[in-house]
């Protein structure tokens, strides 16, 4: 556990930005007061990255010219648990914990039922409302009379997650770099207003190719160009805030676990769900103590494998509705190192990524907070 970093609720951790832009804004939200403080200004431009964590910015520092020197006198700050997309991305349109918006990995359990819901592509019996029930704190800051803006894919309009995640905003449609400054400047130009920006370009070609890999590095080259034209766009007083999802690292094959080949991994297990870095693992009637003993034996340092009740109580989670309980694995295996945990027969794509995320290493944890 000496490698993990705990997530900093209500301190500096993602479900506090909009919270923070807020105060910013003249808008105190009505919510707990977050450790987050941003200067005031009439207008904000959230800009996230998906992927860009802080420990690859500063590696990586010469790929990201004007990123990286916004780092200076720059704190960063953490994502939630597990640190992936769909919890992210939620935690900060929510302005909540995972355990209180329920969007708790890539994939988890349905409760009552054998299924799990993918997260990112949605299920349609699945009604992201009752899912996620709360306002979010895009609505919430709309109500108080913000403006508050989507930027986004035109394809991610209206999906399970966004409404989930980020419903209450207005959304505009923008597949090209082009289009998404347009957007935002034009969006920006409202007095206090919140426009929120998202590029998933840099995420997947760490997927796909690996962090520090030519694509991954001229890609990153390519969010620092945008993120410069953007600022460059904006007028001087409306501040860009640029923040990522989660970091990433790379899980060559020798560090890969498939528990296909492992079957005694199987063995009272009745549904694998989360990823490769963090599995949620939902268990036979009694079987709990046996598949934690199990799963510790195999993956003796290289994973921390905890019930449910006790990465609960490590605050893992933040407060955790009953709900979302029963989303949660009965275990929870969260990964060291460059360890991944894979199925090929059920989630076969995983195992073709090289870049990975979810747990709790910093290099996964810990996201830049960047103010221009």
């Amino acid at each position: 556990m000496g490698e993990f970093l705990e997530p900093a609720y209500g301190e500096r951790s993602l479900g506090d930005v909009v919270p923070a832009v807020a105060e910013a804004l003249g808008l105190p939200a009505p919510d707990a007061p977050t450790g987050l403080v941003l200067p005031g200004a009439a207008a904000y431009v959230v800009f996230l990255v998906d992927g860009l964590g802080a420990r690859l910015l500063e590696r990586y520092a010469h790929a990201a010219p004007f990123l990286a020197g916004l780092l200076a006198g720059s704190t960063p700050a953490t994502a939630g648990v597990p640190s992936t997309t769909v919890t992210s991305l939620t935690s900060l349109g929510t302005g909540l914990t995972p355990g209180a918006h329920g969007l708790v990995g890539f994939t988890s359990r349905v409760p009552g039922t054998d299924r799990l819901l993918n997260a990112l592509f949605w299920d349609k019996d699945v009604d992201p409302v009752e899912w996620q029930p709360h306002d979010t704190a895009f609505a919430r800051l709309r109500a108080r009379g913000a403006t508050v803006t989507v930027v986004n894919k035109r394809e991610f309009r209206g999906t399970g997650l966004t409404v989930a995640a980020h419903r209450g905003a207005e959304y505009v449609g923008a597949d090209r770099v082009g289009e998404r400054i347009a957007a935002a400047v034009a969006a920006s130009a409202e007095p206090i207003s919140l426009t929120y920006l998202y590029d998933g370009d840099l995420d997947w070609t760490g997927h796909r190719y690996g962090v520090a890999s030519s694509p991954w590095l001229q890609q990153l080259s390519m969010v620092d160009a945008e993120a410069e034209q953007l600022r460059e766009a904006l007028p001087s007083d409306v501040r860009l805030l640029v923040v990522a999802d989660h970091g990433m690292i790379d899980s060559p094959g020798g560090s890969r676990i498939d528990v296909d080949d492992r079957t005694e991994l199987r063995d009272g297990v009745a549904l694998l769900g989360g990823e490769a870095r963090f599995r949620h693992l939902y268990c036979h009637r009694g079987a709990v103590d046996d598949v934690v003993a199990t799963w510790r034996e195999v993956l003796a340092g290289r994973a921390t494998v905890l019930t449910r009740a006790d990465a609960v109580g490590r605050g893992w989670f933040g407060p955790v509705l009953p709900g979302v309980l029963p989303r949660l694995g009965d275990v929870v295996v969260a990964c060291h190192g460059d360890t991944a945990i894979l199925s090929t027969a059920d989630f076969p794509y995983e195992a073709t990524l090289v870049g990975l995320h979810g747990s709790l290493t910093p290099d996964e944890m810990l996201i830049p907070v960047l103010l221009s």
